[in-house]
């Protein structure tokens, strides 16, 4: 089939063919080019509000002015909010006690004597930070029968020359503070006073992965027994080798996976190919394999407020439609999670958006948005999971919060340079996030296990989550 021709037939009839089929060619480079302007276009117009970018790659400063007025209040903590003191501990488990008494009256000046039944008590707290070294002594001693030399062994708690208390706390520097080993070997040799190196920082890495190895092991174990799951994945890197930190948060414990790969293949070896529970997530392609998903609406805010930042009418309309039934989703749904409606309300209240939801998908099939619309529109049931199933939210926040500290590991200390260092750091997240999940200490709960070389399973007696 031919093409019609864009030159207006008095202006043609006056061009050689030549001259035509050349002025056919910029027509055509002229769309390309318009295309490609576009894209660039869009790809300006794309913040944290209407995409996946993270918040930390806008700048400050470039941050366009709030729609809504400031508000008045002043900046810190308001009238009526919960002071925070530090509570007074018993006299008796203080180091030292300095009564301050008065020697003479503020009035007349005459002498004073005597105690205060009830003194004002003021606790000044401090820190001492001193090694403290154990010297172990091994005797070597000849059997006066045989003549054979035998040594003393050393205690099974000791391992190397590092006590369990410093071991904990450079591990913790380089995984939970995101420390480099150089800088937590100068905190030991520098504050602690313990002389140190990297390699030694690094040599109780390895060791710590092999001591909380099993411990992560039953946590992956037990993924696959979850009723459901807040999944999310972000870049990180080994060296020059691109790589995928992903999360699997649990409601009582998480696991981190560190793979080359984010593919399907990571989903089978975590939760298995045939994992029956619901799976907070992303619109992501390899998630699609499973039938429970519930797609975050935080994501799907953000892809609204992208058509909303349109320049074409009908998208734009779209968009603000979208945002208007998505408000109207978390507000009804906060209410539900602080206990001012049921389960039951909610599905009753959102009946009606569910219903314009689908509709404005069906609408915006005839737009500039109808990819993404038929995307949703062809699995809308995966919109609505969290109101068929009371524990499963609409976002998958939780997932998110879990990724954060390892995004910010990745851009302070540019990845791992090899499989060990992966290993540290799935392992070493999983144990951070899930003390953090379970109230425990985690510097009591990593230097304990550091010390009986045999760490308490952190997995709940019923690993099944409601």
């Amino acid at each position: 089939m031919a093409s019609v021709s864009r030159i207006p037939d008095e202006l043609a009839a006056e061009m050689t063919p030549a001259v035509r089929a050349f002025v056919e060619a910029l027509l055509v480079q002229q769309d390309v080019l318009l295309a490609r302007i576009a894209e660039l276009e869009a790809r300006l117009n794309k913040t944290p509000r209407n995409s996946s970018k993270p918040p930390s790659t806008e700048h400050p400063h470039a941050k366009p002015l709030p729609k809504k007025p400031g508000s008045k209040k002043k900046r810190g903590g308001q009238p009526g909010h919960d002071r925070f003191q530090r509570a007074l501990i018993p006299t008796a488990e203080c180091q030292s006690m300095i009564p301050c008494k008065p020697e003479a009256c503020r009035g007349c000046g005459e002498t004073l004597s005597g105690e205060d039944s009830s003194p004002i008590r003021q606790q000044v707290w401090d820190v001492q930070i001193r090694p403290v070294v154990t010297e172990y002594q091994q005797h070597r001693l000849i059997c006066p029968c045989c003549e054979m030399v035998t040594c003393g062994a050393l205690p099974e708690e000791v391992d190397g020359r590092t006590g369990p208390v410093l071991a904990g706390l450079l591990v913790l520097m380089t995984s939970w503070f995101r420390t480099s080993r150089r800088r937590a070997a100068l905190f030991a040799s520098e504050i602690c006073k313990v002389p140190c190196s990297p390699g030694h920082v690094s040599a109780l890495e390895a060791k710590a992965t092999q001591v909380f190895g099993p411990v992560y092991d039953e946590l992956a174990a037990a993924l696959s027994d979850q009723s459901h799951l807040n999944i999310d994945e972000t870049p990180f890197k080994r060296g020059t080798l691109k790589t995928w930190l992903w999360t699997f948060v649990a409601s009582a414990f998480t696991v981190f996976v560190l793979r080359p790969t984010r593919k399907a293949s990571v989903l089978i070896w975590a939760i298995g190919g045939d994992y029956e529970g619901a799976i907070h997530c992303d619109r992501a392609k390899m998630y699609y394999q499973y039938d429970t998903l519930q797609w975050c609406w935080a994501h799907l805010k953000r892809d609204f407020q992208k058509l909303a930042d349109a320049a074409d009418g009908q998208v734009k309309r779209l968009g603000h439609d979208l945002l208007r039934e998505t408000k109207t989703l978390f507000a009804q749904y906060g209410k539900c999670r602080d206990g001012t409606i049921t389960h039951a309300e909610l599905n009753e209240t959102l009946s009606p958006v569910r219903n314009r939801v689908n509709s404005l998908l069906l609408r915006g099939l005839g737009t500039a948005a109808q990819g993404m619309c038929k995307s949703l529109h062809d699995h809308k049931e995966h919109l609505w999971t969290f109101l068929e199933n009371e524990h499963v939210e609409p976002t998958n926040n939780a997932a998110e919060r879990s990724l954060r500290h390892g995004v910010m590991w990745r851009k302070l200390t540019h990845g791992t340079r090899s499989e060990r260092g992966d290993r540290f750091v799935e392992v070493l997240l999983s144990i951070i996030e899930t003390c953090r999940q379970q109230n425990q200490s985690v510097l009591t709960y990593v230097t304990t296990a550091l010390k009986t070389k045999t760490p308490t399973s952190l997995l709940p007696s019923n690993s099944t989550t409601p």
